[in-house]
């Protein structure tokens, strides 16, 4: 249910249609949970029907009619409800780090390739993150934006994301290095 919940997180403050959803899961929400376009309209649909989720028709003149979703009383009281409860630890679930265990066994310059690529993923996203950042705090500095903005969470979930990102960037910088002093025959030409 913790997209349920990511959704409600999403919604708390203001309508939405599933398409802008969409976007924002991409640009911000993704640094935490990750879902498919199909995944979110289908949980969307089940929020309605189950009453957490309220959604309007926006007559549009060039454009097909929208939804815009908005949060019920009854999907405040479960996002409360779900604020209440103690939070699963994290799990890493990455196919690179196993393919980095296998080290002894591994292709050197596909890994090489392939941390490569990694770094390049994570610093588009980091790019994002901060152009996001950016947009919530607009020209105000932190410390202004923390004592009047309203967007205290995503602010906060966005700092996660960044450092998330640079971590990765600062590991797969460290494995290229470790990498290439100890297997220099394998470097790439």
């Amino acid at each position: 249910m913790a997209l349920r919940n990511a959704l409600l997180a999403a919604l708390i403050d203001r309508e939405s249609s599933g398409y802008d959803l969409a976007k924002e899961f991409r640009g911000s929400v993704a640094n935490f949970w990750t879902t498919t376009p199909q995944q979110l309209y289908r949980e969307l649909e089940k929020m309605e029907s189950d009453g957490l989720l309220s959604a309007r028709i926006v007559k549009q003149s060039k454009r097909p009619d929208k939804r815009l979703f908005s949060v019920t009383d009854a999907g405040r009281a479960a996002l409360r409800e779900f604020t209440r409860r103690d939070p699963k630890p994290t799990a890493i679930r990455d196919e690179l780090l196993i393919q980095v265990e296998a080290l002894a066994h591994a292709d050197i310059p596909s890994l090489r390739s392939s941390i490569r690529a990694r770094i390049e993923s994570c610093t588009h996203r980091l790019e994002s993150y901060q152009r996001t950042l950016a947009e919530i705090l607009g020209d105000r500095t932190d410390d202004e934006f923390l004592a009047t903005g309203s967007r205290l969470g995503p602010y906060l979930t966005l700092h996660r994301g960044i450092a998330f990102e640079r971590d990765n960037i600062a590991w797969g910088r460290l494995a290229l290095g470790v990498l290439a002093r100890r297997y220099p025959e394998a470097a790439e030409h």
